[in-house]
């Protein structure tokens, strides 16, 4: 089979290959990680973005070199995805204070 182009879906054979790791992992991965859901099409089959590839990758990473527990994963992802939210409402109160001393 030739190999896939680096921006290309993986299907969840594909990535479970890839990665190393069983495809009930990468199931379970998705209930316990809110940041990965891949694609899913008809028949139920999921499609992982480069996105969820780089996620999976990161997640395996954390917990079998890094020694992370699923929690600790977790708790080290939400913070990440809250930071951009933080950033974003900065932003947007100071546009909001610019407008008004603009008026």
């Amino acid at each position: 089979m030739p190999e896939k182009a680096p921006g290309a879906y993986r299907t969840i054979g594909e990535l479970s290959q890839e990665i190393g790791v069983e495809r009930h992992i990468l199931r379970y991965w998705e209930s316990r990680f809110e940041q990965l859901r891949p694609l899913t099409r008809a028949g139920r089959r999921r499609y992982y973005s480069p996105d969820d590839v780089a996620l999976v990758r990161r997640i395996h990473t954390l917990l079998s070199r890094d020694g992370y527990t699923i929690r600790g994963v977790q708790a080290l992802l939400a913070r990440e995805t809250r930071r951009p939210e933080s950033l974003r409402a900065i932003r947007d109160a100071l546009a909001q204070a610019l407008a008004a001393d603009a008026a």
